[in-house]
């Protein structure tokens, strides 16, 4: 049953709602409940890819990033959950003097932040992941911390057992009808099922967030765009084991999956897709266009040559919320007290979701943070950015679309 009061209602149960809900229950936040218009872990947490990758941009994201594969290498231990990982590593290749040059970059910050990596060459690449080719790269590091999550369903339905078992209240099919704010502070969260009174929401909706913020009068800069994978049929000489690879000059991933290779990438146009103007819309209803990923494929495929005969046994996709300027948002609204901002997953929502649901259920708490993500605050965006769609809808496209491109220089708006 809806209760009447919370301590905090956090909204959306894909992977960042459910890593903050459990958060705050296990740091004693009181009555938590999580709320989702859909099957709690249904939308877009279940179609990512799984991957947890050390090598960031910046130390902030190389902080959370570690702490978040610490979390899910412990998570039985954390929460009496089991969670299966598989510790593959990872390889970063570049097959261009520039990529190059942008990986060396890369592998020299990521190693005074304490990243644990290795340069290696082709061979040494192709030795560790048998299916990929040797020719043309070069260069290439690993990353022997890296892992994946081979089911990411797995994750969330992990997360629902442990919160589960700490009593908090998990109720789908319950949509987020308003936001009450009064005097400047949140007070109530109005749903198609009746009011909760409670001083703490926790928008972590996804690609609807924007619509939930606006319940409460904050715009949101994101951006949802469309991203695509597939997984092959059995490959011969495939292992789980075998590390996670990322192509940057292309911006393609791809890892073992059910015996065969999962490959996904950022497509240079992407398809962008916003739930408010769809009146019903779901996960399911992404168009999907598998010719995007077959372009893609191409790109690699001197390097994964067991590709072209390949099956396909899945295509899949959902969306990211991407930012102007490809971080996060997380942190407390700056136009509304108590509300709090777990989006902008800018590609990487499913893989940071631990360790952010960590640290802001810390600051919602009164806690001293594990780690500082004040460069990650919403405040840093100025509130007239939801006044001019064509411009932010562009700037994150760019995001979306130079991931890996080196020295790139984002455009002023």
């Amino acid at each position: 049953m809806l209760p009447a009061r919370a301590d905090a209602v956090v909204v959306g149960a894909g992977a960042f709602g459910l890593s903050v809900a459990w958060w705050l229950a296990r740091l004693g936040n009181g009555r938590v409940v999580l709320l989702d218009q859909f099957l709690p872990g249904s939308q877009a947490s279940p179609r990512a890819a799984g991957l947890f990758k050390l090598i960031q941009a910046d130390e902030t994201r190389t902080r959370l990033a570690r702490l978040a594969v610490e979390i899910v290498t412990r998570f039985e231990a954390l929460t009496g959950t089991p969670l299966a990982i598989e510790r593959s590593g990872s390889l970063l290749i570049a097959r261009t003097p520039d990529h190059a040059r942008m990986l060396d970059h890369e592998r020299a910050q990521s190693a005074a932040w304490g990243v644990d990596l290795e340069a290696v060459d082709g061979a040494e690449a192709s030795r560790r992941m048998p299916a990929l080719a040797p020719q043309t790269i070069r260069a290439a590091v690993h990353t022997p911390g890296d892992v994946y999550i081979e089911e990411p369903a797995s994750l969330l339905q992990a997360w629902l057992q442990a919160l589960d078992t700490l009593g908090v209240a998990v109720l789908g099919d319950t949509p987020v009808t308003g936001i009450r704010v009064i005097n400047g502070a949140v007070s109530a969260v109005r749903t198609s099922q009746g009011d909760i009174e409670t001083g703490v929401v926790v928008d972590a909706a996804g690609a609807w967030s924007r619509a939930v913020a606006r319940l409460a009068g904050v715009a949101t800069p994101i951006v949802a765009l469309r991203h695509q994978l597939f997984i092959t049929d059995p490959v011969p000489g495939v292992a789980p084991e075998h590390p996670i690879v990322r192509m940057m000059d292309s911006a393609v991933y791809v890892r073992p999956a059910r015996g065969g290779l999962m490959l996904g990438g950022f497509e240079a146009d992407p398809l962008p897709l916003d739930p408010r103007e769809r009146p019903g819309f779901s996960m399911a209803d992404v168009p999907l266009d598998l010719r995007v990923l077959r372009r893609l494929e191409e790109r690699v495929a001197g390097q994964f040559p067991v590709l072209r005969d390949a099956g396909l046994a899945e295509h899949r996709g959902g969306l990211f919320t991407m930012t102007p300027d490809g971080r996060f948002l997380a942190g407390p609204s700056a136009d509304a007290r108590g509300l709090w901002l777990a989006t902008g997953c800018n590609g990487s929502g499913f893989s940071f979701s631990p360790a952010i649901g960590q640290v802001l259920a810390e600051l919602i708490v009164g806690n001293e943070p594990s780690i500082d993500i004040a460069s990650l605050a919403p405040g840093r965006f100025a509130a007239p950015l939801e006044m001019n769609e064509e411009q932010l809808r562009a700037a994150c496209v760019w995001q979306y679309a130079h991931y890996y491109t080196p020295d790139a220089e984002q455009p002023h708006w």
